[in-house]
């Protein structure tokens, strides 16, 4: 899931939780809402985190590197 899912996730959630009076038989939506907004922080931090590693690993590849062959000696 990208970044727009977790955020559709978090605003989706938000709106279940704080901005709906709707009642449904055996159905809590302001739980479904927290979970929702829940599941979309913790997307929101995993793609940070993905984001920023690939962001760090691709300075590290910009680098020379140099190898060095050895022939075998008889």
């Amino acid at each position: 899931m990208g970044l727009g899912g977790c955020i559709i996730l978090l605003a989706f959630g938000a709106i279940l939780a704080f901005g709906v009076d709707w009642h449904l038989a055996g159905v809590n939506l302001t739980v479904v809402g927290v979970v929702l907004m829940a599941a979309g922080l913790i997307g929101v931090v995993v793609y940070a985190r993905v984001l920023g590693r690939r962001r760090y690993l691709g300075r590290a590849v910009d680098e020379v590197v140099v190898e060095e062959h050895h022939r075998d000696r008889l």
